[in-house]
């Protein structure tokens, strides 16, 4: 009986599911603008066999580029140029594995090297922090991994395909911000009442950071054209349905989104916790307990996001440092107000999210404690 109960359930998940991978293989339907011409070029590993020509210095310094020999990954020898560059071309050395780039026009092929080849680095790393995560974690950790994951593919195969689809990146990032936001709140807490409101006090904090940011541009007379790489983006959105001017405050909302439910989880799960311990707590209570939890948490968190936006930008803060800048040029200068507009924006979302998260937990909460005590009563009253 329970089985034939589940069934339409499980039915019913499944349709869904099957219809939102439909969406999404269908989403991921789209044409690319060709930006830059690959046509004979690829990119391919090999390894580092000879240095047939070096280019150091008899004071230590490198001048020019290196000719080195390579065995490429089918095992074919070729000789390639290796750039001095900092941003492109590596120091080789045999025995050094490397990524190389190959250019083929009509029966002429070059070889240049471009970097060293760092995918066993990349994925050793990101393997030591998953296991690692899991291991202190517990389950709770394999479900974080999930939910990291599952926020990648959702920036890989909704976000992106919907900005090349013509939609506006902030309502793209909002959609993205409420399933990313969904789909952890449920790995890791399942669905409970503080979990929900620890998913609406997130989105709530997140919009509150993206409606600050579009106040504070539009006071500011900033906007999506004033960051530094505009010229490549401009070039991107001739050639694109990409509104890149809603670029950056569509950045501020996935930036703040990590603090945003970080403090959301805190202020939701001690509430919670103390609703447990006392079934007779008032709904005031609670939202004050929750709030001053939160008061806690607060001050650490923004810190927290406005010192990662600072790392973030810390080259530019020093170039200007150096090169002292007079007060009245720095506090008006694009980049330097860009940041801050990102800092302060992301800390009003997370200050927000804390009355928002204490309020719908002491509401949701109290709800289910009257809930509780109502069964008793309807169950005496069916049975007289």
């Amino acid at each position: 009986m329970n089985f034939m109960n589940k069934w339409p359930r499980r039915l019913l998940a499944a349709l869904v599911i099957f219809v939102f991978l439909a969406s999404l293989v269908q989403l991921n339907n789209v044409t690319k603008p060709e930006l830059v011409n690959t046509d004979g070029r690829v990119f391919t590993k090999a390894v580092v066999t000879d240095i047939l020509r070096d280019n150091i210095q008899e004071n230590g310094s490198r001048i020019g580029d290196q000719i080195v020999a390579l065995q490429l990954a089918d095992g074919e020898q070729v000789t390639a140029n290796c750039p001095n560059g900092l941003l492109f071309g590596t120091v080789c050395e045999p025995g050094m594995s490397v990524v190389v780039i190959a250019s083929k026009t009509g029966s002429l092929s070059s070889y240049t090297v471009y970097s060293y080849d760092r995918m066993t680095a990349v994925a050793g790393f990101l393997a030591f922090f998953a296991l690692l995560l899991m291991v202190v974690g517990g389950k709770k950790g394999v479900k974080s991994v999930i939910a990291l994951t599952a926020t990648f593919a959702c920036f890989l195969f909704f976000f992106f395909p919907l900005l090349l689809h013509g939609f506006s990146p902030i309502v793209a990032a909002v959609i993205t911000s409420t399933i990313v936001l969904s789909l952890t709140v449920w790995l890791i807490c399942g669905p409970t009442r503080p979990a929900v409101a620890a998913g609406i006090a997130s989105l709530g904090g997140v919009l509150s950071a993206g409606i600050a940011a579009e106040v504070f541009g539009r006071m500011a007379h900033l906007s999506g054209y004033n960051v530094p790489n505009i010229e490549a983006l401009l070039f991107i959105s001739q050639n694109s349905k990409i509104d890149v001017g809603e670029l950056l405050f569509a950045g501020i909302l996935f930036a703040s989104l990590g603090a945003v439910l970080d403090i959301a989880m805190d202020v939701s799960a001690a509430t919670a916790e103390i609703r447990s311990q006392s079934a007779e707590v008032s709904a005031q209570s609670l939202f004050k307990s929750g709030m001053r939890v939160g008061q806690d948490v607060m001050g650490t968190m923004a810190a927290t996001l406005i010192l990662a936006v600072f790392g973030g930008s810390l080259g530019t803060w020093v170039l200007d440092y150096v090169y002292d800048l007079p007060f009245l040029q720095l506090l008006n200068s694009n980049s330097l107000d860009i940041v801050i507009m990102q800092g302060l924006s992301g800390g009003i979302g997370v200050i927000l999210t804390v009355p928002i998260a204490a309020g719908f937990s002491a509401v949701l909460l109290s709800r289910h404690r009257q809930q509780q005590a109502d069964e008793p009563e309807q169950a005496k009253a069916s049975q007289a």
